[in-house]
């Protein structure tokens, strides 16, 4: 049975290596028409003059993607194939909300601003779980259709190309706020992105996707979530891991804010905005295709440190910044710093875990990290509202820290192949 499975894997990896590459290129394309660490944060700031407001956005995405990845972790590791799960709770969910968005911008964003807000809040707490409840399917279907030395390159490759058609979308951004009175130019930003997010789940449905050799049994989740401690116990690299990279996720408290301390301080128009989006996203589309690689060649681990420590030189590179052309530094190593994270924070979880707990690994790694990707966002909103150079500061402890212990606590798991924990974990 193994050997079929792998045969087909083989047979079908061109295929499914070009379908990924249209659902995940498509979809950060949308994401970089709508960033959240740009144009949201900006729209944000017209609705409301509070920055713990804009702390919200990323606050409300992370608890509603990392916290219930645990209840569907135990429901993808009882399914032999995966994609009908993934594609329906990826489209209902985690896509169509997007398309509300732009309509209640549009309807509410003058009249009933707090309206919008919350309906934008809404918005982006459904993609969330919808894009957490699928993730511990959909990347134990990625782990069965793309081999372990074709991952990396894969996700470089595809979150690059998705960045690069970014670029382009970023001066489309920059005329479309420049020239479209406000609302409905943020409208029409949500719009567009939501177009483009159902031409990526058209990618995904095309997957190939063999069944898997093995699946678990159905067991109460009472039951499923007493094991879980075991992993924790006996997986000691693992805990190390969860332990590094949750310091260095804190460094991710100011990255909301750059765009919004850049408009405060040097009064940015719809084009210098453009212009930053552009710089954020060509430098991750740039690094993503090298960091995959270097992925493949040595392991996720190395670009896990290199997010820590980007995202704190672009902290000491924003505080220190006079004028536009001064913040153009610290959005590149924003964009490295995002880059490394996106290529490799699912994919160092696969190579902790035998295929068949795969979804668990992922569930407990989420779920474990969502109050600290809850708290970081709205500490750092309740910081700025103070002023953002404590808020860049602590942004520049935390991402050293966190890269520190990375770097020289954590063993690449690549050269330790795990074994299946299944038989360990009793009650």
């Amino acid at each position: 049975m193994a050997q079929k499975v792998d045969s087909t894997v083989e047979r079908n990896l061109p295929w499914n290596f070009s379908v990924n590459l249209i659902d995940i290129t498509f979809i950060t394309l949308a994401f970089s028409i709508i960033s959240r660490e740009t144009i949201t944060p900006l729209l944000i700031s017209n609705l409301t003059d509070s920055k713990i407001a804009i702390g919200l956005v990323p606050a409300i995405y992370s608890i509603a993607y990392y916290l219930p990845q645990l209840f569907a972790a135990n429901h993808a590791e009882r399914l032999k194939r995966k994609l009908p799960f993934v594609m329906l709770i990826g489209g209902l969910l985690e896509r169509v909300p997007y398309l509300f968005a732009g309509l209640a911008i549009l309807l509410f964003a003058e009249s009933a601003p707090t309206a919008a807000l919350l309906c934008i809040y809404l918005v982006i707490g459904l993609g969330a779980l919808g894009n957490g409840v699928a993730t511990p399917a959909w990347f134990s279907m990625i782990g069965k259709v793309l081999p372990v030395n074709r991952r990396g390159i894969f996700f470089g490759l595809s979150e690059g190309l998705g960045t690069l058609m970014g670029i382009i979308g970023a001066y489309f951004v920059g005329r479309v706020l420049d020239d479209i009175g406000y609302p409905l130019n943020f409208a029409a930003l949500f719009l567009v992105a939501a177009i483009f997010m159902g031409i990526s789940w058209i990618g995904l449905a095309l997957n190939r996707e063999p069944e898997s050799p093995i699946v678990k049994a159905h067991i109460p989740f009472s039951h499923y979530f007493r094991r879980l401690p075991a992993i924790l116990r006996e997986e000691h690299n693992f805990r190390r891991f969860l332990l590094g990279y949750s310091i260095s996720r804190l460094s991710t408290m100011g990255v909301g804010f750059f765009i919004v301390f850049g408009n405060e301080r040097f009064q940015l128009n719809g084009a210098d905005v453009g212009l930053l989006t552009a710089i954020l996203i060509g430098s991750q589309a740039a690094m993503q295709l090298l960091l995959g690689w270097l992925a493949d060649k040595r392991g996720h681990k190395a670009n896990l440190t290199v997010s820590g420590f980007a995202l704190a030189l672009a902290a000491v590179l924003a505080l220190g910044a006079t004028d536009l052309v001064g913040l153009i530094p610290a959005f590149v190593l924003l964009g490295i710093g995002l880059a490394s994270d996106h290529v490799s924070r699912l994919n160092i979880i696969l190579e902790f875990a035998a295929p068949e707990d795969q979804p668990t690994f992922i569930g407990l790694t989420n779920t474990l990290l969502a109050p600290v990707v809850f708290l970081a966002p709205i500490l750092g909103g309740w910081l700025a509202d103070f002023g953002f150079e404590t808020l860049f500061i602590l942004m520049t402890v935390f991402g050293l820290a966190g890269g520190m212990l990375l770097s020289t606590w954590v063993k690449e798991p690549r050269y330790n192949p795990p074994e299946p924990i299944s038989g360990n974990l009793k009650n």
